[in-house]
């Protein structure tokens, strides 16, 4: 018993240090809709990161890309973003009929209203990454700016 009550607290220990020192993009457990309202009280785009399990690609930049540091730091500033399955969540399923994507995985870049900014695909490593954030927000603030 004893074993085990230290065994426990070895666990525990260890998963709250993982969790603090995980880095990366934070990916929000929310639907589209709790998105959107985060993002228009915090004025930040939204960032989809639509994915399918069976796309090499799409576990690449899961596994390589997400998690640095730096593209969290940005990411996680300037959006919110989300991971949505393409085939087995019904946000997944809308977004692929509504932006007729095919190709995975796919980036969409949102606005509060959940109007597309601008949309993107395939594999990019963390820095060719950061500059599609980076021109993804510039290409946002022109836009407002042009708005009266």
């Amino acid at each position: 018993m004893f074993k085990t009550i230290i065994y426990s607290i070895f666990l525990l220990i260890g998963i709250s240090v993982s969790a603090q020192t995980e880095k990366g993009i934070n990916f929000q457990n929310v639907n589209l809709e709790e998105a959107r309202k985060i993002a228009q009280k915090e004025n930040k785009l939204i960032f989809i990161d639509l994915f399918t399990t069976w796309c090499g690609p799409c576990k690449l930049m899961k596994k390589n890309t997400f998690p640095d540091e730096k593209l969290g730091e940005f990411f996680n500033e300037n959006f919110v973003n989300l991971a949505i399955d393409a085939e087995n969540n019904k946000d997944g399923i809308e977004l692929v009929k509504k932006f007729k994507i095919v190709n995975y995985p796919s980036f969409l870049f949102l606005d509060g209203k959940g109007k597309l900014v601008q949309y993107d695909f395939g594999y990019y490593n963390a820095q060719q990454f950061l500059q599609v954030g980076n021109a993804v927000l510039q290409k946002s603030m022109t836009s407002k700016k042009k708005v009266p």
